[in-house]
């Protein structure tokens, strides 16, 4: 339930409060070089405690590679990280071992599990299993640019307050550089005061609020993917998924093309020198499930953080009665920032499984 690819194969593990998270990567060719700062750098991007939007648990999030790299390059063994947690307190989801809290899997994992599984800061379902997810997208980031394929996302959207949209069709390098290094992944600048000052509110008032995260994987060439239940559409959308709070994901023009006319919808192709291109991107790069070579672009929906302070009805399980439930401990009062990083790396992800598949990694 926790490994994801066949030629690329990811395995996380670990707990929010255990004694450490980690991934196991599978498959990565040898004698890849990785920059280590830069891995660090995405993993500072998704770190908590580094924003007033997010969780104050710091975790300084440097993991520590067991197997798979020497002097740096990939080896071509299994790459094993383990992310050590050195910030938990366990005794403040006390509570909820019996009232599972809305919203959250504490009652799902409950049944599925029979009352086993780890509770404490949401366990194997929470969040914090991101990091080593955005680990592996990082490596993963690396060996792509080396090929010309580069990822990228922005915050779409917090509640109704919203970002510029990417030109589908028109991605420049200098936009991509600049969101691969900003906390706070913006198209429009403009937007992140209203943005932080909304996150505020639903903070002051023991609230959340969810929002869109829009990613773009320029430089992939044409041709790669497969039809029907082997297409990109649906390679990405099995790894987004993994993003504890992803509830909904659309390409293109998504959900909008069902309020156009095919005449509207379609885009044109045209010669650029000797490259087919098309003159919109409707189709978010990708047509019958193959890239078109045009840049693949994606929205996924988060919602908000089911860990709100204000008093919840719900149940308990001990007792069989009904109850109320205040929760304690450190969340997000939006996760949508935190996830921008991990969207990325899930795409990276995604990009370096479908190279991997038609021979080109």
């Amino acid at each position: 339930m926790s490994s994801w690819g066949e030629r690329i194969k990811i395995s996380v593990f670990g707990e929010s409060h255990g004694n450490g998270i980690g991934v196991v990567i599978d498959g990565l060719p040898s004698g890849e070089a990785l920059d280590m700062e830069k891995l660090y750098l995405q993993m500072s991007r998704r770190a908590p405690g580094k924003d007033k939007t997010a969780t104050p648990r710091l975790e300084k999030d440097i993991p520590e590679i067991l197997s798979g790299v020497l002097d740096s390059t990939t080896t071509g063994a299994p790459l094993c990280a383990v992310i050590r947690n050195t910030n938990t307190r366990s005794q403040d989801y006390g509570n909820v071992l019996s009232c599972p809290r809305p919203g959250h899997a504490d009652y799902t994992g409950f049944v599925r599990y029979g009352g086993f599984n780890d509770i404490s800061g949401g366990g194997h379902f929470s969040g914090r299993l991101t990091a080593p997810l955005t680990f592996a997208g990082a490596v993963c980031r690396q060996m792509l640019e080396r090929r010309g394929i580069k990822t990228a996302a922005h915050i779409a959207s917090i509640g109704n307050v919203r970002d510029s949209l990417f030109d589908p069709a028109d991605i420049p390098d200098e936009l991509i550089e600049k969101l691969n290094t900003s906390r706070f992944g913006l198209i429009d600048d403009t937007k992140e005061e209203p943005m932080r000052a909304l996150v505020e509110k639903c903070r002051l008032s023991q609230d959340s609020i969810g929002g869109i995260v829009e990613c773009a994987v320029t430089g992939m060439p044409a041709g790669v993917g497969s039809p029907m239940f082997e297409g990109i559409e649906n390679l990405i959308s099995s790894i987004v998924f993994g993003i504890p709070a992803v509830k909904g994901i659309e390409f293109g023009a998504g959900f909008a093309a069902a309020e156009m006319r095919g005449s509207e919808n379609n885009d044109e192709f045209f010669y650029d020198g000797d490259t087919v291109r098309t003159r919109t991107n409707n189709h978010g790069g990708i047509l019958g499930g193959i890239s078109s070579g045009m840049p693949i672009v994606f929205r996924a929906a988060f919602k908000p953080t089911p860990s709100i302070s204000r008093q919840q009805n719900t149940v308990d399980l001990q007792k069989h009665e009904n109850a109320v439930l205040e929760i304690h401990g450190r969340h997000d009062p939006c996760i949508v920032p935190r996830a921008v990083p991990v969207v990325e790396a899930a795409a990276a992800l995604a990009a370096a499984e479908l190279l991997a598949r038609a021979q080109k990694l």
